[in-house]
């Protein structure tokens, strides 16, 4: 690939000069967002950044990074399978961030923290016994880097861990995985059910009043994306007992209105979108490790295929 001019959308210049930009010989050019312009555009050859721009054309670029996991603010944008553009995304601490957010939210409910803390406030000492990760039966979908992390996070404390994927195929950590088409076979057993499937048109509104019908007394953790939630249909699951508790760090507009009925249903806990931040110093530090593959010709572990959205 020929490159010689790269775009960053944010003001990052002391974070990749610390990680030695001023080594490539490339020209970087650094502007805020809202500054860039089609005359940028024109003359970069790569875009590099965590969302795209106002009126962003891919015509003339030969790469895009995204600075975050998913990418389907990118992949709004038409034209991808038109052109040879290379699309890549981050990889990083995005999984180990992702296991602890979900492991400390089944933890609390496992441990009743809520139940005596209510219990202090009226001053009633009344005991329970805690439950255990190693009794629980835990279905994730979606199996990649960030899926794979869970199951090995949940599988270390003993639990019966499930995966969904598009594919189906077996991976580490999984007692079974299945396809999307199959997961009716395995979350009815779930004790929990955790998301991180990316937004594609397979995935859009896949959590609905179909799928959460089947459910029983189950814990919904969404850490994926919002718009795979038909958020309708999880308040009914939550009034009727299917759903007995959700974990929403993702919702379909974010930020959410405060109109929204989720605020006020003391079943939910809504987190706003913090369960896998990115830090800017890993994100560029993946942007080079991706660079020095691509000019090295070396295979990208990170690249989007552009039909499957991920």
């Amino acid at each position: 690939m020929d490159i010689k001019n790269i775009l960053i959308a944010g003001r990052y210049e002391e974070e990749f000069n610390r990680q030695g930009a001023n080594q490539y010989p490339y020209h970087f050019l650094f502007k805020k967002l809202e500054d860039i312009n089609e005359e940028d555009l024109n003359w970069a050859d790569v875009y590099v950044g965590s969302k795209p721009c106002s009126g962003m054309n891919i015509s003339t670029l030969k790469w895009v990074h995204s600075f975050n996991a998913g990418v389907n603010n990118f992949l709004e944008i038409s034209g991808w399978l038109d052109q040879d553009i290379l699309l890549t995304r981050t990889i990083c601490t995005f999984g180990k961030r992702i296991s602890e957010y979900c492991l400390s939210y089944v933890l609390k409910d496992l441990q009743y923290h809520q139940e005596f803390q209510e219990k202090q406030r009226e001053k009633k000492w009344q005991p329970k016994t805690p439950k255990m990760v190693k009794d629980q039966t835990v279905v994730i979908y979606g199996t990649g880097e960030i899926g794979l992390e869970l199951a090995k996070t949940f599988t270390f404390f003993g639990a019966t861990v499930f995966g969904v994927s598009r594919s189906g195929n077996d991976k580490p950590y999984f007692k079974k995985v299945v396809d999307l088409s199959q997961s009716h076979t395995i979350k009815e057993k779930a004790n929990y059910i955790i998301s991180t499937l990316p937004l594609t048109i397979e995935t859009n509104n896949f959590f609905n009043s179909a799928f959460f019908c089947d459910l029983h007394d189950t814990v919904f953790l969404n850490v994926g994306r919002g718009l795979t939630v038909n958020e309708s249909a999880l308040i009914n699951a939550l009034d009727n007992g299917n759903v007995r508790h959700a974990v929403l760090d993702v919702v379909n507009v974010e930020p959410l209105s405060e109109h929204s009925k989720l605020w006020s249903r003391p079943e939910v806990i809504i987190t706003p979108h913090i369960s896998a931040v990115t830090e800017i110093d890993e994100a560029v530090s993946c942007f080079f490790d991706t660079l020095n593959k691509i000019e090295k010709e070396e295979v990208l572990d990170n690249k989007v295929d552009l039909v499957k959205g991920y």
